[in-house]
C-alpha cells in the first residue's frame, strides 16, 4: 500500500479509539494493532520516511487494504487487540518466544482427587497449578504434599458403588502410611477433601491456612490423648514451616502483586515474572518476545502483562512495573515505585532478568557453533574442490550385484554435510543385462536428474560416485545427455588410494587424509554402500524364498504371493500351526508344503 492508496481512504478514517488491521492481497492479517485515534495512528505509517523501521515499510507495502474496529475507550481498544493478536498470530505482531513445556500440578476433578504432575492441560473441571519453570522444585513441593496429606495415587474409579461392592482392596501405599484407605472405605469423602482444600491452599500460597489447619489437627490429636498422632503432625508442622521460610518474603505490608521487569534490544524484549501471594514470592517466570515492528516498551509489557496474568491465572489486584503503562484490567492498580519494598523486588526481578538473557545468548551462540560446524565442512570442501558454489546439497550413487544377479543401486543425499534420510533413493536396474557397473551407473544417473529436472527440483552441486575413472566417465555420459555438466560438479573416489577424480581432469587430487573433506567424502561413500548392500540383500532373500516355493508342484506365482504376504518369510511360516497355513491355500495344498517344508528343515 503507498502513501496514493491511504490518501484515497483517509478521509473515512474516524478519529475515534480502536484497533486496525493491515491485510494482504489474500485477506491475510499482517499486523493487529490498537490507537487512542485510529486517523493519527494510520497517517503516522506513511509519513515516517527514512526514520521508519524497515520491517514497517515492508509491512506497509506488503498491505493492500486497512480494516478498523471502533471501540468506546484505549482499554477496551487494548483488551480487543490483544484477543485478535492470540487468534490470528499476525506474523508482524510481537510472538512469545516461549518453545518450553512446563510442568504443573494437577489437582483431578474426581471423587477422592489425585495430585500428580503433567505437562499438558485438560479442561475437564480439574485444577492446574503452575507452571513450574524447574520441575526440580516442582517435585519438591509434592513431595512436601505426600508427606503432610496423605493422597491416593492409583487411578481405580472410586465410585460409592464400587466402593460398596468391594471392587478394590488396599494396597502397599497404605501399608506404608501414604495412603488411608479410601478405596475400601477406611476413609471418608468428608475427611479426604479437607486435606485436598489444604493442598490448594499451600498451592496458591495461602500458607497460614494450612498451617492453621495442622495446628487445629494437632490440638485436637492432643486432647484425644492420640500421642503418636499428635507427633506425627509436630512433625509435619515442623516440615511445612522449613518449607515456608526458604520462600522469598518481601514485607508484611505487600500481600498478593505480580512484579514484572522488563529490558530490549533491537531484535528482542525479555520480562520476567515474579508472583507474589501473602507476601512471599512463589513463582518466577521469564519470556523472550520477539519484535517485529518499531513497537513501544509499554505496549510489548502490557501485551506481556495481560498474557502471563492469564497463564498463571493470576487474581492480584496489583501489578508492579518499572514504567507506568495501560492495563484493559481497570481494577488492577499500576505501581511503578521508586524505593522501598515494591523496589526490592523489581530489583530482584532485574537480576533474574539479566540471568535469563545470559543463558538465552549462549543457547544462540551454542547453537551458532553447531550451525557453523556444516558450514565449515561445505566451505573446505568448496575450496579443496575447486568448485564454484558450496556443495551444501551433496549426492553419492553405488551399485551392488551377486555376479549380476539382482542388480540394484543407491543414491544417499547429505544436506549441510549430514545425512538426509527422507531423500535417501532405491533402485532396481532395469535395462542392464549382467554384471555391467558401468552401464548400471549410467542409467541409475540419468534416471535420478531426468526426474528431479521433470519434477523441477533442486539439484545437488555434487554428485560422489563410488568407484574410479570407468564408473565416473559412465555417470558423465548421462550428465552430458541432460546439458548439466556445467551445472553440478561430478567426482569419483577410487577405494585402494582414496583418490580423488574431478571430471574432466586427468590427474587425480590426493586430499589430506585428517582433512575434514575426505572425511565427509567416505563417509557419504560408505553410506551410499551401506545403503545399496542392504537393499540388495532384502532382494535377494526375498527372490530365494519365492523361488523355493516354486519348487512344490502345484504352486504358482499367485499363491506363493499370498502365502508370503501373509507369513513374510519361510521360517515363518514353518513355523506356524498346519491350520493356518489350510486357512490361506486349503488342505491338499497345505499338506504338500508341510512336506517340503519338513524336508527342507531336515537338509
Amino acid at each position: 500500500m503507498t502513501k496514493k492508496d491511504f490518501d484515497k481512504i483517509s478521509s473515512r478514517i474516524p478519529t475515534h479509539p480502536g484497533i486496525y488491521q493491515f491485510k494482504d492481497d489474500s485477506g491475510s492479517i499482517l499486523y493487529v494493532g490498537k490507537a487512542r485515534n485510529l486517523y493519527n495512528r494510520l497517517s503516522s505509517y506513511f509519513t515516517g520516511g527514512r526514520s521508519q523501521a524497515n520491517k514497517t515499510r515492508v509491512m506497509v507495502r506488503k498491505a493492500t487494504h486497512i480494516d478498523y474496529i471502533i471501540v468506546d475507550s484505549e482499554h477496551d481498544a487494548l483488551l480487543l487487540e490483544n484477543t485478535l493478536i492470540k487468534e490470528h498470530q499476525p506474523r508482524y505482531n510481537v510472538m512469545l518466544k516461549d518453545g518450553k513445556t512446563y510442568t504443573y500440578i494437577c489437582v483431578k476433578k474426581e471423587r477422592f482427587p489425585r495430585v500428580f504432575f503433567t505437562r499438558k492441560i485438560i479442561k475437564d473441571g480439574s485444577v492446574y497449578f503452575g507452571p513450574y519453570t524447574s520441575k526440580y522444585r516442582a517435585k519438591i513441593v509434592l513431595e512436601l504434599i505426600r508427606n503432610l496429606f496423605p493422597l491416593r495415587t492409583c487411578k481405580y474409579h472410586l465410585s460409592q458403588e464400587n466402593i460398596e461392592k468391594g471392587k478394590f482392596k488396599i494396597c502397599l501405599e497404605y501399608h506404608i502410611g501414604n495412603c488411608l484407605g479410601p478405596c475400601e472405605n477406611l476413609e471418608s469423602e468428608e475427611s479426604y477433601n479437607k486435606k485436598i482444600q489444604q493442598v490448594k491452599n499451600m498451592l496458591r500460597g495461602n500458607f497460614a491456612e494450612v498451617v492453621k489447619h495442622l495446628k487445629e489437627s494437632l490440638a485436637t490429636a492432643v486432647e484425644e490423648l492420640k500421642f503418636e498422632e499428635a507427633q506425627d503432625l509436630k512433625e509435619k508442622l515442623e516440615a511445612f514451616q522449613d518449607y515456608q521460610s526458604k520462600s522469598t518474603v518481601v514485607s508484611a505490608t505487600i500481600r498478593d502483586a505480580d512484579v514484572f521487569s522488563y529490558d530490549e534490544d533491537d531484535q528482542f524484549a525479555w520480562v520476567n515474572y515474579l508472583k507474589v501471594v501473602d507476601g512471599a514470592v512463589i513463582n518466577s517466570y521469564a519470556v523472550e518476545l520477539k519484535k517485529n515492528l518499531a513497537e513501544v516498551k509499554a505496549e510489548i509489557l502490557a501485551f506481556a502483562v495481560m498474557n502471563i496474568r492469564e497463564k498463571y491465572n493470576s487474581l492480584a489486584s496489583e501489578v508492579i512495573v518499572p514504567f507506568d503503562l495501560i492495563l484493559p484490567e481497570k481494577e488492577v492498580n499500576v505501581s511503578v515505585p521508586q524505593r522501598g519494598d515494591k523496589k526490592a523486588l523489581l530489583d530482584m526481578g532485574d537480576k533474574n532478568l539479566r540471568y535469563f538473557i545470559r543463558q538465552r545468548e549462549k543457547v544462540r551462540v551454542e547453537k551458532k557453533e553447531r550451525e557453523t560446524s556444516g558450514e565449515r565442512i561445505v566451505k573446505t570442501l568448496q575450496k579443496d574442490l575447486r568448485m564454484k558454489e558450496a556443495p551444501v546439497h551433496m549426492e553419492c550413487f553405488d551399485n551392488s550385484n551377486l555376479q549380476g544377479s539382482d542388480p540394484v543401486a543407491s543414491c544417499v543425499v547429505f544436506k549441510n554435510a549430514k545425512p538426509s534420510k527422507k531423500d535417501y533413493r532405491k533402485f532396481n536396474i532395469k535395462t542392464v543385462v549382467g554384471p555391467d557397473d558401468f552401464a548400471s551407473m549410467e542409467e541409475v544417473v540419468y534416471r535420478r536428474y531426468s526426474r528431479l529436472i521433470k519434477d523441477k527440483e533442486s539439484l545437488p552441486q555434487l554428485i560422489v560416485i563410488d568407484g574410479g575413472k570407468g564408473q565416473l566417465n559412465s555417470a558423465m555420459k548421462s550428465i552430458r545427455k541432460l546439458d548439466l555438466q556445467d551445472k553440478i560438479t561430478v567426482i569419483g573416489i577410487a577405494k585402494r588410494l582414496e583418490e580423488i577424480f574431478i571430471a574432466g581432469d586427468p590427474i587425480p587430487v590426493y586430499l589430506d587424509k585428517r582433512s575434514e573433506s575426505l572425511k565427509v567424502i567416505q563417509q557419504i561413500r560408505n553410506e551410499a554402500h551401506r545403503f545399496a548392500i542392504t537393499f540388495h540383500r532384502d532382494k535377494r532373500s526375498s527372490r530365494l524364498q519365492v523361488s523355493s516355493l516354486h519348487k512344490i508342484p502345484g504352486v504358482g506365482p499367485k499363491t506363493t504371493d499370498k502365502l508370503l504376504k501373509h507369513f513374510g518369510s519361510l521360517k515363518k511360516m514353518s513355523e506356524s500351526p498346519m491350520e493356518e497355513i489350510q486357512s490361506i491355500v486349503g488342505p491338499a495344498m497345505a499338506s504338500k508344503i508341510a512336506v517340503y517344508l519338513n524336508d527342507l528343515g531336515e537338509k
